[in-house]
Parts: C-alpha cells; structure tokens; sequence
C-alpha cells in the first residue's frame, strides 16, 4: 500500500540523501549554464549550428542532450515539493499550524525577491529563481492530497503532450511522405495537381517555423554586438534585460507550470519515502533501470531527429516532458542506490556541503559567470 502522508519525522540521513541531491542538481545547472553565459542563448535554443558544430561540438551536445538536459531543473523541482514536505509536516492536520504556512510564504515571496536581483542586478536572463517561488506559492495546498491524485495531475501536462506531439509527429510523418512521392513525380517531368501545391506549401511553410527569422537574425546581431569584448556595460545590462524580458514574455507561463506540475510529483515521491532514501537498494536500482531505459532511450531517439535539422517528424514533441521526468527521476534513484552503498556515501560525500550551500552557490554562479563571460569584465567568449 502506498503512504499517503509522512506522519514519522524525517530521518537525519534521509535529509543527508536530499542534500545531496540538491548538490548534485544545483552544480549540474551552472554546468548547464556555462555555454548559456558565454555563447549566443538564440542559437543554442535553435540552431546550434551556428556557433560551431565540430564533431567534438556533437558528441558533447549529443551527450549533454540525451544525459543532462533538463534533468537538473528537474531534480530541483521535486527537491521542492519534498521540502516543502519537510517543512508541512507539522501542518499535516486541517488546523495545523498558520505559523507554517506563514514561514512557507514568506520564504517563496524572499526566493522571488532574489530572483529579481539575480536578473536584474547580476544580469542573468537564465534566473530560475523567480520561476520557482512563483510555481512553489500553490504547493502549500497540496500538502494533504493523496499520493495518487498528486500522481495524476503531476503527470497530466506531460501525458497530454505525448497524445498531442504523437498526433503532430503522425501528421508530419504523412506530410513527408507526400512531399516525397510529389517530388519524384515532379522528376519525371509531371507537374504537382491544385491539392499536391498546397502540401507543398504546407511543407515549405513548416520548413519556414524552424528556419531563422528576420527577426532571429537581428536579434543574433545585437547579441553579439552587446557580448564582444569590450563593449560597454550599458549595452549588455540593457541587452540581458530585454532577452530576459522577451523570454518570459513568450515562455514564463510554460515554464512555471512546467515546474509547479513537477513539484506535485516531488510531493508524491517525497510521500512514497522515495526521493528521501525510504525505499531498499533493490527498489532503487529497479527504479533507475526502468527509468533510463524508457527515458534514455526516448531522448537518444528525440535527439536524432533534431539532429537532422529538418522539418521531419521529431519524436521529442511527444516524448520531451515525460522522458524528462523519466530520466530525472533515474538521477534521483541512481543517487539514493548510491548513497546505499558505502563507498558510494563516500564518494557524494563532498555533494552534501554543496547541496547545504545551493542557494550560496547559484548566485556564487552568476558572479563566475558576469567575471568571466561579460564584455566588460574578462570577457572570455
């Protein structure tokens, strides 16, 4: 049976276990975040190729793709939902301390208080900080819902973009098989009917969504011009503010939801003893193993369409969110086997100290960032 609440307190190594998970995910991000502080944040989130693509540039792309990609935010999702767990614990009943929930607030309303001087004073458009503390605020609520409920709506978005984005790969995949049989018509000197043009044109107009736009390409060039070395601090505080503007404009609501969805199901894992070390060594190394060979293998697959720049079908309009899931939810078992193990609890020993100081860290990340990538700092791109 599963539990649908954590009435005993927290163990001490249970806590151990979560920080260093939250170490481990919060040293990932600022390695994720390198090639974003330093290179052209349009390209990487379109066509890589236009800042270098060496076969060294593809097998690290490649491998951070399928492994890392969205695994660390993540992992830090569900360290929410389970710390706000830790912190409910004694609120489980309807009248429940207020002094907690007034603690809960507080701290979320502080967390997006120093996202806003994260983006704004130590110019980084890539703040998760504000996202959270906005996504964290509902949480509070959840705190009693069952497990299975949780489950549920926690996996709701991600289901429904594997229904939709399978619809959409479907369709495409027709599409291309059209186009195909009109093109080697067309060789043979036929010319396409009044219904073959219009699959042309569709083909030429979803070949138009992923190439650049006018728009894209002035945007590149201003970007370089606010990161070349030695240009002024004006421009590049008045350049990351507006990307961080236009990206929020067009992509924060997805990405709060993104993240409060998952949270949901950090409280479930937290609830089911699993993201806290409750489970056997057994159970994490069966879990791992599911979990990366769906996972793993969905993103290796979703990786290879990407890779053919192309208008084809990509399976990663379906599979991304919950193959994400997936393989994060694999790092999370991955680490509680590890920490099962004794030479495994000494080799993430020096993780425990880091997950201690996340909060440290990621703005200790940004001042690395700022010293070494700004124009007007040493400016190493």
């Amino acid at each position: 049976m599963i539990p649908n609440a954590p009435d005993a307190p927290v163990r001490a190594e249970r806590i151990d276990v979560l920080d260093v998970l939250r170490g481990v995910a919060i040293l990932g991000i600022f390695y994720m975040n390198i090639p974003f502080m330093g290179a052209s944040i349009g390209a990487l989130l379109g066509d890589i190729r236009l800042i270098g693509w060496t076969p060294s540039d593809q097998l690290v792309w490649v491998l951070i793709d399928v492994l890392l990609e969205g695994t660390q935010r993540g992992m830090l999702e569900f360290l929410f939902g389970a710390s706000m767990m830790i912190l409910a614990r004694n609120a489980m009943s309807p009248d429940g301390p207020v002094d907690v929930a007034d603690r809960y607030y507080r701290r979320n309303l502080w967390l997006a208080v120093f996202g806003l001087l994260n983006i704004f004073v130590f110019l980084w458009p890539g703040d998760i900080l504000l996202v959270y503390a906005i996504a964290a605020l509902p949480l509070f609520l959840f705190r009693r819902m069952r497990v299975r409920w949780l489950l549920m709506i926690g996996l709701a978005p991600a289901l429904a973009m594997l229904a939709i984005g399978s619809v959409t790969y479907v369709e495409r995949s027709v599409l291309v098989m059209q186009v195909d049989a009109i093109e080697a018509q067309r060789a043979t000197g036929a010319q396409p009917s009044t219904t073959q043009r219009a699959t042309l044109d569709r083909w030429r107009a979803a070949q138009a969504e992923i190439a650049p736009s006018v728009k894209d390409r002035k945007r590149a060039e201003a970007e370089r011009i606010a990161r070349t070395r030695g240009a002024d601090a004006v421009t590049f505080i008045r350049y990351t503010w507006s990307d961080w503007a236009e990206y929020f404009s067009k992509f924060g609501a997805i990405t709060i939801a993104e993240a409060f969805f998952a949270m949901l199901l950090g409280i479930a894992l937290f609830k089911m003893r699993i993201i806290q070390g409750g489970r056997s060594a057994g159970f994490y190394l069966r879990l791992m193993l599911a979990c990366y060979v769906f996972g793993l293998t969905a993103r290796a697959v979703g990786t290879a369409d990407t890779l053919t720049f192309s208008a084809g079908p990509r399976s990663d309009y379906a599979t991304y969110e919950i193959a994400r899931l997936a393989t994060s939810l694999g790092h999370v078992a991955l680490i509680n086997w590890l920490v099962k193990q004794g030479w495994g609890t000494r080799l993430l020993a020096p993780l425990r100290a880091a997950g201690r100081t996340a909060f440290s860290l990621y703005f200790m990340q940004q001042v690395v960032g700022i010293v070494l990538f700004a124009p007007f700092a040493l400016g190493l791109l």
